[in-house]
């Protein structure tokens, strides 16, 4: 009795899985009710939901990652069929939503927190990227895909905080090239133009990979990197530390002082230590060191430019005043 009992719900389990394609996914996500209006809302095991939202979800939240607005929540619907994060090879995978499925294929993989991932079709968002048995291979975002590999660290993962050494990466002519690095970090070797060749004896092959190892690395784990500076070849051991701004976050390196700014520049979040300057929520960053800046690149450019003191210009109803950083 017992036997058929498994049998039956494993049928139903895969009731939506293969046979139907891609259509059997549409079904499956209007089933869950997994798209709604503009975040997803995705069964996962253990009568559990991933949420990614711009918004707080009204729900018994487990885990936030801030920095790619997901969230762990309780499933009160109890939805049987969960959606699987299938870690095998797929040979095809599709952008998924309430009426159709466009196939196609990831072009450009994600880079850590703040390049998602690009699709090779026009999609549209928010929606899942599946295999045709209805695994969920990633999340199409207005910013990009956040692939699997981010979605299944967190789902299964103790913290969602990451790990960094204070750089950003991008792929330039086949190499790993750093483009910003942060002069608040203790101890930072790195610095813009520096090509990555090596981390912890293998060969980096891309910015991808490279930036997934560093921030799905232990906090406070220790990496030997080999890199490239002009004609020389260096090798630096580098300690990770808490990860503090990217993605949905402001990324200017001033995080790691306690400040956060939106798009526009102004102060989301500040520490307390901020709070002793006179700087309050809404004040506008408007120079870096006498430079005029306008938005979050041109910021972490000039404040990295100036390792050791930076001096602020802020406004604040058409009143500026000085704000110096050490």
């Amino acid at each position: 009795m017992i036997r058929l009992f498994l049998l039956f719900n494993f049928l139903l389990l895969n009731l939506y899985a293969c046979k139907g394609g891609y259509n059997s996914c549409i079904q499956k996500i209007n089933d869950s009710n997994a798209i709604q209006n503009n975040s997803l809302s995705i069964p996962v095991s253990h009568n559990r939901r991933l949420i990614y939202s711009k918004q707080i979800p009204n729900a018994k939240i487990l885990k936030h990652d801030p920095f790619l607005s997901l969230y762990l929540v309780k499933d009160k619907s109890n939805f049987p069929y969960d959606f699987e994060i299938n870690m095998r090879l797929q040979l095809g995978v599709a952008a998924v939503n309430k009426t159709e499925a466009i196939e196609g294929r990831i072009i450009k993989h994600q880079v850590g927190l703040n390049h998602l991932a690009i699709f090779s079709e026009k999609t549209t968002a928010p929606a899942l990227l599946t295999s045709s048995c209805c695994s969920l291979e990633g999340i199409v975002t207005p910013d990009g895909i956040i692939e699997r590999d981010y979605l299944k660290r967190f789902i299964s993962s103790a913290s969602s905080e990451y790990a960094g050494i204070g750089i950003r990466v991008k792929d330039k002519k086949g190499a790993v090239v750093v483009t910003a690095s942060n002069p608040y970090i203790k101890d930072n070797h790195l610095k813009k133009g520096d090509i990555i060749l090596y981390l912890d004896g293998s060969r980096v092959k891309n910015s991808s990979s490279f930036m997934k190892k560093i921030l799905f690395s232990k906090l406070g784990s220790k990496h030997k990197i080999k890199v490239k500076r002009d004609s020389k070849l260096i090798s630096y051991r580098m300690k990770t530390q808490k990860r503090e701004g990217g993605g949905s976050l402001s990324d200017t390196f001033l995080e790691y002082k306690g400040i956060f700014f939106n798009k526009n520049l102004e102060i989301v979040k500040l520490s307390s230590a901020f709070i002793k300057y006179g700087l309050i929520l809404g004040d506008r960053l408007i120079q870096v060191n006498g430079i005029r800046i306008h938005n979050q690149d041109e910021l972490r450019k000039y404040i990295e430019d100036y390792q050791k003191f930076s001096k602020l210009l802020f406004e604040r109803k058409n009143f500026d005043f000085f704000v110096n950083i050490k």
